[in-house]
């Protein structure tokens, strides 16, 4: 049986370090990284307005509607916030919904980037769980991506050789 080996392995019994492999070429390793940035900038956001929303939902019981007609006055609405109960907005898109909706797809594919990313550097799975946790913590995904993104580009100008694979 072929026993598996860990991603940084250890200097050996002899005093000689072994290389450090990835699990792709620079290329697929540099393309993982920039979805992943996207990804991380495009979650952030959306988690911060969902933040605001969130607030502006249960502390004044508002909702992000967009079009529509006025309720109380009758005049066409356009874009903004206004009553949960009673109902402030006749026909109009809850934006409110489509938020929550996004950022939930969203989160999904950016755990795929981060699933992608972790895989291709061979990282420990504590760092796929604080990957995972920049798209839940607001803030926390652009400290982490920063922070990941420069451990990448050390890590690949540190051992040019080990994501030559063909």
């Amino acid at each position: 049986m072929i026993e598996p080996k860990p991603a940084i392995q250890q200097d050996s019994p002899q005093g000689k370090t072994k290389k450090r492999r990835f699990g792709g070429t620079e290329a697929q390793i540099r393309s993982a990284l920039k979805f992943y940035k996207v990804l991380a900038y495009l979650t952030g956001a959306m988690l911060l307005l969902l933040c605001a929303e969130l607030i502006a939902r249960y502390a004044f019981g508002q909702y992000l509607f967009a079009g529509g007609t006025n309720a109380v006055t009758g005049q066409p609405f356009g874009l903004g916030f206004a009553d949960a109960e009673p109902k402030g907005v006749e026909g109009g898109a809850n934006l409110s919904v489509a938020v929550l909706i996004v950022h939930g797809w969203m989160y999904v594919v950016y755990l795929i980037s981060n699933f992608r990313l972790w895989s291709l550097m061979r990282w420990p799975f504590l760092k796929l769980v604080l990957l995972a946790l920049g798209g839940v913590v607001p803030f926390l995904s652009f400290v982490v991506e920063k922070k990941f993104h420069a451990e990448v580009e050390a890590e690949l100008a540190a051992h040019p050789q080990a994501a030559q694979r063909y």
